[in-house]
């Protein structure tokens, strides 16, 4: 049986850890606080957890709407997008997962960009 990526950064607890510590991050960042003004928290935490788990190769899990859907209409910018990917990054290298696994990790998300990103929203919002 193939190893997935989901598997090989310890699965279910590992992806319980990186959600956490990943909204930590994400609200405490003033860049990306305000898109998530009356969104409820628990249930973004679920979400995330179970789109991650089916992205990196675990159960499909994921009932949530369309990633285009989930983002419409919050005018989230690529700088955005980047600074999320960026936050997931360190927060896998905090939790010890190996550089490699993590920039493959980054690159398996890169093509929800588009389905992401607002190519409507001023650059800089």
């Amino acid at each position: 049986m193939e190893s997935t990526i989901y598997d090989a950064i310890g699965g279910a607890p590992a992806m319980d850890a990186a959600v956490e510590r990943f909204y930590e991050k994400v609200w405490g960042d003033p860049e990306l606080s305000g898109y998530f003004g009356g969104v409820d928290r628990d249930q973004l935490k679920d979400h995330q957890r179970a789109f991650l788990t089916m992205a990196l190769g675990g159960p499909s899990v994921y009932l949530g709407r369309s990633l285009e859907d989930a983002h419409r209409g919050r005018a989230i910018t690529d700088a955005a997008f980047d600074r999320i990917i960026e936050h997931l990054s360190a927060t896998l290298d905090e939790l010890g997962v190996p550089a490699g696994t993590v920039g493959e990790i980054a690159d398996s998300l890169a093509p929800t960009r588009s389905d992401v990103v607002d190519r409507t929203a001023p650059a800089g919002a």
